[in-house]
């Protein structure tokens, strides 16, 4: 529950730190602006507060890492709904105008997690989680998109050391492989999501788990 707010506070105090010039940037996410990210984190925000209010009365069928599926192919962003968060993110016209959005229903989604039961089962996607997992299952995507937001913005902060660590866990746990130590754990998030191709040595020290790379979570 720490980590999902150290982790989310991080990310949207960038966001709100952001010269309106960066907003069209682009990101480190495929096909899509600095803009069109943020907007993205809007509808995430959005997630969790309708999954925290959506209670299930059965057992779990997923934790925090069995939460991810792996998709075969990496996002190209002509996939209607990445696409469709193109247009919405346009619409804004005005940094500002999305700045407010994600302040106020990023914040909303902040206090109902600190507010959260861990042990509370919800429904989400059909599946079913604890509170506690489901949150911690967004460590992971906080991370990873705050790398994304900075992807091309060295000048902003990045994700804290901490998520970063936690991130790397889960991804080696979703891999069923650790990755080298030689691997910082921004290079083992970033090699293992394929957000960056891999150099000779990397893969040489990976050795069987650059067969398996990337994962592409979703």
């Amino acid at each position: 529950m720490h980590l999902f707010s150290r982790s989310w506070t991080a990310l949207r105090t960038a966001v709100a730190e952001l010269p309106d010039e960066d907003f069209a940037q682009p990101s480190g996410c495929a096909g899509w602006l600095v803009r069109d990210l943020v907007c993205h984190l809007v509808i995430d925000a959005q997630d969790v507060l309708i999954t925290l209010v959506t209670p299930a009365a059965t057992e779990p069928t997923r934790d925090a890492v069995t939460y991810w599926h792996v998709a075969e192919t990496p996002p190209t962003g002509d996939d209607p709904l990445d696409a469709l968060i193109v247009r919405l993110a346009a619409a804004y016209e005005e940094p500002r105008l999305l700045k407010f959005h994600l302040d106020d229903v990023g914040s909303a989604a902040g206090r109902a997690a600190e507010l959260a039961d861990p042990g509370l089962r919800v429904a989400t996607r059909d599946e079913v989680l604890t509170a506690g997992d489901y949150l911690s299952a967004y460590v992971l995507e906080w991370t990873l998109h705050h790398l994304d937001l900075v992807a091309h913005l060295p000048e902003v902060a990045g994700p804290p050391a901490e998520g970063l660590a936690r991130s790397r866990e889960m991804l080696e746990k979703i891999a069923g492989a650790a990755f080298p130590a030689s691997f910082s754990d921004k290079d083992a998030l970033l090699v293992g999501t394929g957000r960056r191709a891999a150099s000779d040595a990397e893969k040489a020290a990976l050795g069987e788990l650059a067969a398996k790379l990337p994962l592409v979570l979703g």
